[in-house]
């Protein structure tokens, strides 16, 4: 296979999109994010890098609380939207209805399969963007998305960020940690 470079970028092939939800001056908003992940298995933490530039962060560092909100493939117009305007000129407060849980400063997309309810753990200045580290504090999940008590990805059918386009997910191909038993001693 011969491979040529294409120079320093952060590129990782796909990515989940989410809505990050925030109380800015009191108010829900909502940005969409694509640099989310998980951090840390115990405790559970999650992480999402932010532009500094972006309203959210100020909602972020006032209340050190946040959410991370999985659309489906349904909302990607709503979600497609609270990327493209910004909260500082656009109220985004009533695309998705708010609801709070334990934190009661980390709003909740209602109309999102998963709601990932966090409290700051720390935040990176890491250049043009802060990485902030999140503490799962609560995941809320609707009951129609579960399987065996677990949010299942084939009823949730998130969205999946690529190439400046948005992609569904595929069929399963195999288990992960089992598959590779099948490799040859």
């Amino acid at each position: 296979m011969a491979k040529v470079t294409v120079g320093p970028m952060p590129y990782i092939s796909v990515m989940p999109t989410v809505l990050v939800g925030a109380n800015v001056k009191g108010k829900p908003n909502y940005m969409t994010a694509a640099w989310a992940t998980v951090a840390c298995m115990a405790p559970p933490m999650v992480c999402v890098a932010l532009n500094k530039t972006r309203y959210t962060v100020k909602g972020i560092e006032e209340n050190k609380t946040f959410s991370l909100n999985v659309p489906s493939l349904k909302q990607v117009v709503e979600t497609d939207h609270c990327g493209l305007v910004s909260g500082t000129q656009v109220d985004k407060s009533a695309v998705f209805r708010s609801t709070y849980g334990k934190l009661k400063t980390a709003p909740l997309a209602e109309e999102c399969p998963v709601n990932i309810e966090c409290r700051l753990f720390k935040s990176v200045d890491c250049g043009s963007h802060l990485l902030y580290i999140g503490e799962v504090v609560e995941i809320h999940a609707d009951k129609s998305c579960l399987t065996e008590g677990k949010p299942d990805i084939a009823k949730i059918n998130p969205i999946v960020y690529a190439q400046a386009t948005y992609f569904g997910v595929g069929k399963q191909v195999e288990k992960a940690f089992s598959v590779g038993k099948k490799y040859p001693k």
